[in-house]
């Protein structure tokens, strides 16, 4: 079987897809006036801003009380029949991002019993970068009682040879087209066509060749070969997967093979699509001694020759080499270097994506901030295969306004 499938997704009975559709809840975690103009603009509207928990309030006071509120909030809409429902389908999207490309996707359901987000995992489906299982409770919170999920989760393919997705948009004029509106926010524009019937089974065979024989892209490489890798959304991922495991846990004997819980709705992206831009995620790190940090960065992980990165304390910047012996990528040596110290001194970390937002953050009091470099495509599914995993936060699919917006769905009970 496929490890990516054809779902019967749901989209919104409404006439305003802008107030439906909100950002990931990873995004804009340091700035709570984002999500005050969204929960006003969606005012009054059937909108999954009702339906996610920010991350800005995870921790806080209000996170249980929410939790609750979208569990109910979500079993109304299925009572109030807020759904269409589109059984056994795929949908192929285009999304105008802010520099004008269309970067091209395909939502269906991944198989979690393919998938595996521990280091040095051998399944079809792998996490991309290092799992924090403290960032898995709160999530499963929201998904434990939840009739239905909504995926922010961008998976990838290195479909070279373009023939997974590409041929699916190349005849979409023959396609029913199911949505296309503008995203809230500056997010740009987003079109879906619904993909049914003889194009899925034509669909599935192209897929089942094509991971047969993906292992021929990696020969010589130490490792085993996967299929897909999860690009945005991993502990969104891994929280379903975890759900899953507990519900088997909980139920011993039964079959749950056909539960559907045993899958999560995803959008499925080629890395070779030229809108597909890895951006580096940056690191500003807060209530924190920042000249005494920076000092022993200095001391501990630089080197002559090492990965150029620009630091910001207040007004003031400079620049450090970071030590390549140490890892694979200038990421892996400062993420290696703060996991360590901030264990033993003073400092809360945020990952930002946007340069001018991580240089006007550094410049709070007690804050340093660090830009880092993008990395190449080409050493993502060979570094997985290869090393395991990538350090956390490694990089990012394009700015944070490009990021995938909630839009489909999924009944998980």
């Amino acid at each position: 079987m496929n490890a990516f499938l054809p779902a019967d997704i749901l989209l919104p009975k409404t006439d305003s897809m802008e107030k439906w559709s909100v950002i990931a809840c990873d995004q804009f975690t340091s700035d709570q006036a984002y999500w005050e103009r969204v929960k006003k603009t969606a005012e009054g509207a059937v909108s999954t801003i009702n339906l996610i928990l920010p991350e800005s309030e995870l921790g806080t006071e209000m996170e249980a009380e929410h939790t609750a509120l979208i569990n109910k909030t979500m079993a109304d809409y299925v009572a109030k029949d807020v759904f269409e429902t589109y059984p056994n389908s795929l949908i192929y999207v285009e999304r105008t991002l802010e520099d004008g490309s269309i970067r091209l996707g395909l939502v269906g359901m991944v198989d979690l019993d393919a998938y595996d987000y521990s280091i040095g995992a051998t399944s079809p489906i792998r996490a991309t970068e290092r799992t924090v299982p403290e960032r898995i409770p709160p999530r499963q919170r929201v998904r434990r009682d939840a009739p239905i999920e909504l995926p922010h989760i961008l998976m990838l393919c290195d479909d070279h040879d373009k023939q997974l997705i590409e041929p699916i948009g190349a005849k979409k004029d023959s396609l029913k087209k199911v949505y296309d509106f503008d995203l809230m926010e500056d997010g740009g524009h987003i079109t879906g066509w619904l993909v049914e019937g003889k194009d899925i089974e034509e669909f599935n065979a192209v897929l089942a060749e094509y991971s047969a024989n993906v292992g021929k892209k990696y020969e010589g490489l130490n490792g085993v070969p996967m299929v897909f890798a999860v690009g945005d959304g991993n502990h969104s991922l891994a929280t379903a997967k975890s759900c899953y495991e507990e519900l088997k846990a909980n139920n011993p004997g039964v079959d749950l093979s056909n539960h559907p819980a045993r899958y999560a709705l995803v959008e499925l992206n080629n890395i070779h699509d030229p809108a597909q831009v890895f951006e580096p995620i940056h690191r500003v790190i807060f209530d924190t001694d920042p000249k005494k940090l920076l000092d022993t960065l200095k001391a501990e992980a630089c080197a002559d020759g090492g990965f150029e990165v620009k630091w910001y304390i207040g007004e003031e910047s400079g620049t450090i080499y970071l030590d390549r012996a140490k890892s694979e990528l200038a990421v892996g040596v400062l993420q290696g270097f703060l996991d360590g110290y901030l264990k033993d001194n003073a400092g809360d970390i945020d990952y930002i994506h946007d340069d001018d937002a991580l240089i006007d953050l550094a410049k709070k009091e007690n804050a340093i901030g660090f830009l880092l470099p993008a990395m190449e495509k080409s050493q993502l599914f060979r570094g997985v295969i290869g090393d395991g995993i990538l350090p956390r936060k490694t990089f990012s699919m394009g700015h944070s306004r490009e990021k995938r917006y909630y839009l489909e769905g999924r009944k998980i009970k």
